[in-house]
């Protein structure tokens, strides 16, 4: 993993990193006065102009020996539409617009990246091992449905205790209601939730309230409306496939420029916006057989911005191939990122919790697969997988739990679904409670999907907005097909083109009047402020960690120096009687019980000091946390 001293900010040295880069900028860059260069990779035209809008004046741009044509301008200033004409086609925007203020058909707009007023200048950032995510949609998880609307929320997620919000993507989107994995304009940030200014202010707000922002970023494809990228450049590869589109050209003919435009779009969100973090959408569908894959690459750029900025930035892998490569460092033969996702924690916990065993859940279900999740992180790490029909994944024992990140849900597990059901709404309150103790409990980065630390139960639904109607049809075609087999009497599955769709999705926020909601509440920011207080907690260390387990009982050792925890989890129905392992002394305290009647649960039956041998029963669903005293000795 990598580690690097944090310093603060120095973005002042922007200008000369970014000129000492291989290739250069892709999209406009503003300079003295009213100046502006204007530039845009097109290697196989004969010709490429300018079209400055409203008159459509036309002016003809300069080859480059790279491939890239290129104007500067005089009387160009910020709000300036434009387009261009690669040989006699139509105007198309700017494959690298900053912009889209008229949606993904309408022209580009001129805007200048470096005239925000950051005031983050002491920000220090957040290892990935200490994080604590909130992952969130900004169209969803307010009534605003933008970056203002997140902004007014960040007390309560610094209340709630979490350190770190994903915003799932936000590049520009053909409509307004979109997942974000439709993206059409890496580099423009959606008009509707406030554009690029919008983000850096959300950012800025952040970062004074000690939260850490992570983005999430699509370089495996492209959406399908307003994708103009092919009309000036192979960006797109017909070697291989994707379920969403055409694959990214980041290995064939002509990848350089394709390589440079992605790379100078991971810098740009770290260098102008100031991400913390770029989570990676599904790496697996990123294909490079280059000598240096483009992870890799974009790593070592991101590195190098560090040093020239004296801060750290971080990327985070979504990747379904329990490959450690990702996250190794080059010299081992990985790419060198940061973390990954680990989906096998997940799907152990839900399948155990709900009985599910179609499609992949039918390689899970047994208590050992939730052992192995917890202690091993993969649970298929050279096993083979029914499902898969092959030897799937391999070891992530050198690795350190500091790596991975675990979930109980997810925009995918929940919004994937036919009627985008929460954990809480396919099992019930306790079973919620456990699965989120269970998460915060191992020595792996928890993160938690928006409102499920109060029990929220709309549900998370699959929506798009697109402008054609017949992409639209497309859609819920494809998705009433997917889900013909889970069907109830017939039911269609949500339209994810209508506006009631949307409104379903959003957050209720209104748990004030419902006691459920505030003791899940209570409950999230107990075991929150554990987890950020403990010393064992904490410690993203897995090799001081014990994992028994008996009839549906787990019971987690784990210690650090003085410290132990001690977790009793029961995943069974039924009460069970549970006994302190052998080889613990001293006395150990409690620190939560999920049967807590403060938090609505049945009522606490767990002793409130453990020692050597001390046996008590453990109720249905539910989880109790004991802790050493401060002057108890190690193991």
């Amino acid at each position: 993993m990598l580690t690097r001293k944090f310093h603060k900010f120095n973005f002042h040295s922007n200008v000369s990193y970014l000129n000492s880069m291989k290739y250069p900028a892709v999209y406009p860059v503003m300079e003295e006065g009213d100046r502006c260069l204007f530039r845009i990779w097109a290697p196989l035209a004969g010709a490429v102009s300018l079209v400055l809008f409203p008159g459509e004046e036309e002016t003809p741009l300069e080859k480059t020996e790279n491939c890239y044509w290129e104007k500067s301008l005089e009387e160009i200033k910020p709000g300036t539409r434009y387009k261009y004409r690669i040989d006699d086609g139509d105007p198309v925007p700017d494959p690298a617009s900053l912009s889209q203020p008229e949606g993904v058909h309408g022209p580009s707009e001129v805007i200048w990246l470096n005239d925000f007023n950051w005031s983050d200048t002491d920000w220090e950032g957040i290892p990935v091992s200490n994080m604590i995510i909130y992952e969130l949609h900004a169209g969803t998880f307010t009534p605003e449905g933008n970056f203002e609307g997140i902004r007014s929320r960040l007390d309560y997620l610094k209340d709630l205790g979490v350190n770190a919000i994903e915003i799932m993507p936000v590049a520009q989107f053909s409509g307004s209601r979109n997942w974000g994995y439709d993206g059409v304009y890496p580099f423009a940030v959606q008009d509707t939730y406030g554009g690029a200014k919008g983000l850096m202010t959300l950012v800025n707000a952040c970062h004074r309230k000690g939260l850490a922002v992570i983005l999430d970023v699509v370089y495996n494809h492209l959406g399908p409306e307003g994708n103009y990228l092919p009309s000036s450049g192979p960006y797109f590869s017909d070697h291989y496939s994707t379920p969403w589109g055409k694959p990214v050209n980041f290995d064939g003919a002509y990848s350089d420029g394709v390589r440079n435009y992605f790379i100078r779009n991971a810098l740009m969100w770290c260098r102008d916006f100031h991400m913390d973090a770029l989570r990676l959408d599904a790496v697996h569908a990123i294909y490079d057989f280059g000598a240096k894959h483009i992870l890799q690459e974009i790593a070592e750029n991101l590195e190098q911005l560090g040093r020239e900025t004296g801060r750290e930035y971080h990327l985070i892998a979504e990747s379904n191939l329990n490959d450690v490569r990702y996250i190794s460092p080059a010299d081992r033969g990985g790419y060198g990122l940061d973390a990954q996702w680990s989906d096998d924690f997940h799907h152990a916990l839900h399948t155990l919790v709900t009985g599910e065993k179609k499609g992949y859940y039918m390689d899970y279900g047994e208590p050992e697969d939730l052992s192995a999740a917890i202690r091993d992180t993969f649970v298929y790490d050279g096993r083979y997988s029914p499902f898969r029909r092959k030897t799937y994944g391999n070891s992530a024992e050198n690795s350190p739990a500091g790596q991975f990140v675990i979930f109980s849900q997810n925009h995918d597990q929940v919004g994937n679904r036919m009627q985008g059901d929460r954990l809480i709404t396919l099992t019930d309150f306790e079973t919620a409670k456990l699965a989120a103790g269970t998460m915060f409990v191992t020595p792996n980065v928890p993160m938690l999907f928006m409102g499920e630390e109060y029990g929220e139960r709309n549900p998370f639904l699959y929506f798009v907005s697109h402008l054609d109607e017949k992409l639209n049809e497309q859609v819920r075609r494809g998705r009433e097909k997917e889900f013909e087999a889970f069907r109830k009497n017939g039911e269609p599955a949500p339209d994810p083109s209508s506006q009631d769709t949307f409104n379903q999705s959003k957050l209720s926020w209104d748990f004030s009047r419902q006691k459920e909601q505030e003791w899940m509440l209570d409950y999230y920011r107990t075991l929150i402020r554990l987890r950020k207080t403990h010393p064992v907690l904490k410690d993203p260390d897995r090799r001081n960690l014990l994992v028994h387990e008996k009839e549906m009982v787990f019971i987690l050792e784990r210690w650090r120096d003085s410290e132990r925890i001690l977790a009793f989890l029961n995943y069974s129905a039924e009460n069970r009687p549970v006994s302190v392992p052998s080889g613990i002394r001293g006395k150990l305290v409690k620190l939560a019980d999920s049967a807590s009647e403060r938090w609505g649960g049945p009522g606490e039956s767990s002793p409130d000091i453990l020692t050597a041998d001390d046996r008590f029963t453990l109720m249905g669903r539910s989880m109790v946390i004991y802790g050493s005293e401060p002057e108890q000795t190690g193991s």
